[in-house]
């Protein structure tokens, strides 16, 4: 690279923490976009490199959301199921 190249990120740690700890499918889609950002500013293909660098981004953003709403959903569900079964307990 000389000195014109602009620096992209790539947000490669971002994606493989969110695939690894959040939601696996998403997060694989974030992997394979932020493994093309540095091929194409290796090519010369700004434009590509910043698209692919912005989805990448948005699908790890969004495994990390979907792990969030994933981890609220069953620990409702988890109180819920204890929460019936003290009262079926309970004699009530």
């Amino acid at each position: 690279m000389n000195a014109t190249t602009p620096q992209i990120p790539n947000h490669l740690v971002w994606a493989i923490l969110s695939t690894l700890f959040c939601c696996l499918p998403l997060g694989i889609v974030s992997i394979v976009f932020a493994a093309q950002v540095n091929g194409k500013v290796a090519a010369g293909d700004i434009a590509g490199a910043r698209e692919a660098s912005d989805k990448a981004k948005k699908f790890a953003m969004w495994a990390a959301i979907a792990g969030v709403v994933v981890m609220v959903l069953y620990a409702i569900f988890v109180v819920a199921l204890g929460g019936m079964g003290a009262l079926s307990n309970s004699g009530y």
